[in-house]
């Protein structure tokens, strides 16, 4: 029987949306005041939910003590009070835009996780924006 768990997770960072090979003008025209030099920050939340099938014998798919260390020490503890775009190797090359941010948390935490178990990442920057990976 599949059956998922959710466990929620918080971090702060701050992040400029900016593409190198593109003007100051057209980045402000496609990313407006995220685009801001000086960068500027979000209160992160997410939802982890994993899914998979149920171990009959213990009645639990995951021990969600273990799912709360495996965000705190891969995720939470990676972009906390990071700026993402100067702190993390993952974005140097890549605008940390909440799709991506969400794309790379799925990444990290789909390879320290157990392979039978599917991964699902929704990420919220503000409360009304949210991302999800997978769609």
């Amino acid at each position: 029987m599949r059956i998922s768990i959710i466990r929620k997770g918080h971090f702060n960072a701050a992040h400029r949306l900016f593409n190198p090979d593109w003007s100051e003008e057209k980045n402000k025209q496609i990313f407006g005041i995220c685009s801001n030099p000086n960068f500027h920050g979000h209160n992160y939340e997410m939802d982890v939910k994993i899914s998979g099938e149920l171990d009959p014998e213990s009645g639990i798919l995951m021990d969600l003590k273990v799912l709360k260390e495996v965000i705190e020490k891969n995720v939470e503890q990676r972009y906390d009070h990071k700026n993402l775009n100067m702190d993390c190797p993952e974005f140097v090359n890549k605008i940390p835009t909440a799709e991506n941010i969400c794309i790379e948390i799925h990444r990290i935490l789909k390879s320290v996780l157990p392979d039978h178990l599917d991964v699902h990442i929704r990420l919220s920057e503000t409360p009304r924006n949210f991302v999800e990976y997978p769609a």
